[in-house]
């Protein structure tokens, strides 16, 4: 049994998962699977989205958006901006893992589910079996190893399904030359062309903060030491083969052991990594596996994703970083595993992640094996199997499905191409509803498609259809794809156009929609684009112009909600907007109009961020000083830097998550409402000096569901100060 440890074991629940074990499946009957467990942050309520956006048209007909009574039955408006772009969808972002203990990992059954699946991208050799795992002897000392299931014949399945690999490097038992050596005869010797590869799998979880699932034999344990590894291995890998991208392992923000030190340390994994792989490391990965009271609760954790994602970025770019690629190598719901609960959260999940910038999300896992059965809210049966595909164990004497049948999440993942296919662009989406989720794709040929998650166990929703940069075809009709509650397949169907949809319980139907003739710009989207220069309130972006015909101008938006908010437009391909606030994030897209006065599609999105007045009469210092990854305590130093001295004082600043809450302070008096803050001096500090004077230090404990990113911007009495 393998425990994270909890600095206040009463602040959220555990949760328990299988990891490295081998199946409990015929192959290897007396094994017993290893379980361990994890400490993360308890999630937050669904926010209700669902703005109806500007310029946008009813999708009942042009002219302005009907309301929820004019929609007869429809109880949820849904609201779809396909001028709001959010990335393309790359050719690995649906993944998936397989372990070498999994002796049906390579079957040709297997290998056809995969590809129908369209998975494409395949992690080996299986979570922390990565750190014991030796890939010239396909051995794993201490652990099991299946017949059939080497490095070629793993690649066999891969070229098979038409994948891509992502291989983890043996870190905690091996060295950089055993990964240089693998390099070369993977893409050198074999020609297999493995482009992605990880340094180890969850290193943080080696004993250094407590708890030590993952296999490590360095002596130092410390993330510092990790990072310099990382370097040597990046170094010998790429000296094989310089095309190759080596990847770090780093902490999901806002769970366990993120802000976590150990001894005299000063910084946690990640802001002890981080500096050191910056510019180094080709991309860096993530595993995340939501803690959950119940099954109502894992479905609202996706709204998490996009907040602690968002702070990984920001921590990147605080190193000079931010444009490091982020992979998900490891997600699962983990509550109610092998029912439709977890279908739900699965597709919610990669989807979310993909529209934050993730370029692979790999479900764990493919087999995993049945360890405790459990009934679902639906009356589904819940093996404990966290595989996509029944291993046909038995617990007692209740048994799986036949091997190899799909579990709901093995149709949650063969659903996200009925969604969009590599090279479609993520579109803006939004429902009124917490337990509606939508998520839309604008396609290549110009079709949208709007996938539909009805939460609800019980009732059916009904849902209107609104949307901006897209009028459908009203007189064509639409392709419509459902996965029900314990159904055994997707079915599809082509229904008459209709604005409004009926979603079955627990369901996820995805619509696709045919463009309106003349409505689209022949023009392509703006090259993505880029910052070339950013203030307390001004930033500059640039791009590359459209083609495919003359632009009259160029349209610069910020995203809010599903509503694209005009910054600014030039008939050049760069713009300096002004009046931004100080400390603030937003996410901008450029799109072209042409002569008919059509907008293109939007371009991939760029991440804007401005700082704070470098010559403010104010200056604030926040630290977080520990943490223990659902709470944090930290500590705040305000400087009066003007000439005249400030009796009496109101330090305010906003926390950037909307779960972000302060439950004790010391040296101030703080309230807090919603996500504003506001501190005020106690006697001893009530006065600071002119000119840096003296300081007044104070400091507070804060607890966090999911993300929890330091305020950005403070202001002392109104007065926008600078922020270090």
């Amino acid at each position: 049994m393998r425990l994270f440890p909890s600095p206040r074991p009463s602040l959220a629940p555990r949760h328990q998962r299988d990891h490295r074990s081998p199946l409990s499946q015929r192959s290897s009957p007396s094994r017993s699977p290893r379980r361990r467990r994890r400490l993360l942050a308890a999630a937050s309520a669904a926010a209700v989205l669902g703005a109806l956006l500007v310029g946008g048209t009813s999708a009942r007909a042009a002219g302005p958006s009907p309301s929820p009574a004019a929609a007869g039955a429809a109880d949820v408006d849904v609201t779809v901006n396909a001028n709001e772009g959010l990335g393309t969808i790359p050719g690995t972002a649906y993944g998936l893992n397989s372990a070498v203990w999994d002796a049906q990992m390579n079957v040709p059954q297997v290998q056809d589910l995969l590809k129908a699946a369209d998975i494409g991208m395949l992690r080996y050799p299986g979570g922390s079996y990565g750190d014991i795992y030796h890939w010239q002897t396909n051995s794993a000392p201490g652990g099991y190893v299946a017949p059939g299931t080497d490095f070629d014949a793993f690649m066999g399945t891969v070229r098979t399904i038409g994948a891509q690999p992502i291989l983890i490097a043996n870190y905690g038992s091996g060295t950089p030359q055993e990964a240089a050596d693998w390099v070369r005869y993977a893409n050198i010797t074999k020609g297999y062309g493995a482009k992605y590869w990880e340094v180890g799998n969850e290193l943080y979880g080696n004993g250094h903060y407590g708890s030590g699932w993952e296999h490590d034999d360095h002596p130092d344990t410390s993330p510092a030491a990790y990072a310099a590894s990382v370097l040597q291995y990046v170094s010998a890998m790429k000296a094989v083969d310089p095309s190759v991208k080596v990847g770090a392992v780093l902490t999901m923000p806002g769970n366990w052991p993120d802000g976590v030190m150990a001894g005299a340390e000063t910084a946690d994994w990640n802001h002890t990594v981080i500096p050191l792989i910056a510019g180094r490391a080709d991309f860096v990965i993530v595993h995340w596996y939501p803690t959950s009271q119940d099954t109502a609760h894992m479905l609202a954790t996706p709204n998490q994703l996009s907040g602690e994602l968002a702070q990984l970025h920001d921590e990147l770019a605080a190193a000079g970083a931010g444009d490091t690629p982020v992979a998900l190598t490891e997600v699962n719901g983990g509550t109610g595993v092998d029912t439709q609960p977890n279908a739900l959260f699965g597709a919610d999940a990669y989807l979310t992640a993909l529209q934050n910038g993730v370029f692979t999300v790999d479900w764990w896992d493919t087999h995993n094996g049945a360890q405790q059965i459990s009934t679902s809210p639906d009356g589904a049966t819940d093996y404990g199997d966290w595989g996509i595909l029944s291993s046909a164990g038995c617990v007692g004497s209740v048994c799986e499905p036949p091997l190899n049948t799909p579990f709901p999440a093995y149709h949650a993942i063969r659903m996200l191409s009925q969604l969009g296919r590599p090279g479609d662009v993520l579109a803006g989406s939004g429902s009124s509803s917490a337990t509606v989720a939508v998520h839309a794709v604008h396609r290549a040929n110009g079709d949208l498609s709007v996938l539909l998650i009805n939460k609800d166990p019980a009732a059916a929703r009904t849902v209107t259809l609104h949307y901006a940069g897209f009028t459908p075809d009203t007189s064509a009709p639409m392709t419509v794809a459902t996965y029900r509650d314990q159904a055994d397949a997707i079915t599809t169907a082509t229904p008459a156009y209709s604005a409004d949809q009926t979603l079955p319980p627990y369901s996820l139907t995805t619509l696709t929609l045919h463009p309106k003739a003349a409505t689209g710009s022949a023009l392509s989207a703006p090259g993505a684009p880029k910052v070339t220069a950013a203030g307390d309130t001004t930033a500059t972006v640039s791009w590359t112009p459209s083609t495919g015909g003359p632009a009259t101008r160029y349209e610069v938006y910020r995203q809010a909600g599903t509503t694209s908010e005009l910054l600014t437009d030039t008939t050049g391909t760069s713009a300096t907007v002004h009046n931004l606030t100080p400390g603030s994030t937003s996410t901008w897209n450029v799109l072209a109009r042409d002569a008919n006065g059509r907008l293109s599609a939007p371009s991939d999105p760029v991440t804007v961020r401005t700082g704070t007045p470098g010559n403010s009469t104010c200056q604030v210092a926040y630290r977080t000083t520990a943490g223990w990854g659902n709470g944090f305590n930290a500590s705040v130093t305000v400087t009066n830097t003007g000439p005249n001295p400030i009796t009496g004082w109101t330090l305010a600043f906003t926390f950037p998550s909307a779960g972000e809450t302060v439950s004790g302070f010391w040296n101030s008096t703080i309230v807090q409402h919603d996500q504003q803050v506001v501190a005020t001096p106690v006697d001893w500090n009530t006065t600071l000096a002119a000119g840096g004077g003296n300081s007044a230090s104070i400091g507070f404990t804060g607890a966090n569901d999911g993300a929890a990113p330091p305020p950005t911007a403070f202001t002392l009495n109104g007065t926008v100060c600078t922020t270090t």
